[in-house]
């Protein structure tokens, strides 16, 4: 479980403060929980998402356990440190719109045909509760020859969950290499 502080203050100058002492600087939100200003050890944070194996996690401010799940992260724009992170908190029986990861398996058949395997999309965004959240999309990309695609309309959805995106969009393909 990953365990934070809470910050006293929101102003520019304890933030500063805080991002020299090696904290990332992090708010808790969600529906009917008051927002939480928190702060989590940089690299005790990297570490953690790292080797996390569900899209929600456990985080422990001042006492409390929040079960959450990272909606946006932010890095700077010259050293790509991670600076900032909102945390939403996952309230059970609460529709929200959560980011699922697209993986794949296999070989596709078009790698020996000078074609590259892309993704179009890393993530798709689907709206449901916390308890049909699937944990990733899974392909297998055995079949996959070039110019072939795997669409929206090719994920298997479990019942309650819901995605508004066009079905004609390709998630996972083969690019052709000139």
């Amino acid at each position: 479980m990953l365990e934070g502080i809470l910050r006293d203050s929101i102003a520019k100058q304890s933030t500063k403060q805080l991002r020299r002492d090696g904290y990332l600087i992090a708010n808790i939100y969600g529906k009917g929980v008051e927002n939480i200003n928190a702060a989590f050890k940089v690299n005790d944070f990297i570490r953690f998402m790292k080797n996390k194996t569900t899209i929600n996690f456990d985080v422990t401010v001042a006492g409390t356990t929040y079960n959450v799940v990272v909606k946006e992260y932010q890095k700077h724009p010259v050293t790509s440190a991670l600076i900032h992170v909102d945390l939403q908190v996952a309230v059970p029986g609460v529709r929200s719109n959560y980011l699922v990861p697209i993986t794949d398996e296999g070989t596709p058949i078009g790698l020996k045909n000078k074609s590259l395997l892309f993704y179009h999309r890393k993530r798709v965004q689907v709206k449901c509760t916390i308890e049909n959240l699937p944990q990733s999309f899974h392909f297998v990309t055995d079949d996959l020859d070039s110019g072939n695609n795997f669409l929206v309309r090719d994920l298997k959805l479990p019942e309650g969950v819901e995605c508004f995106l066009d079905p004609r969009v390709p998630l996972i393909g083969m690019v052709k290499i000139k």
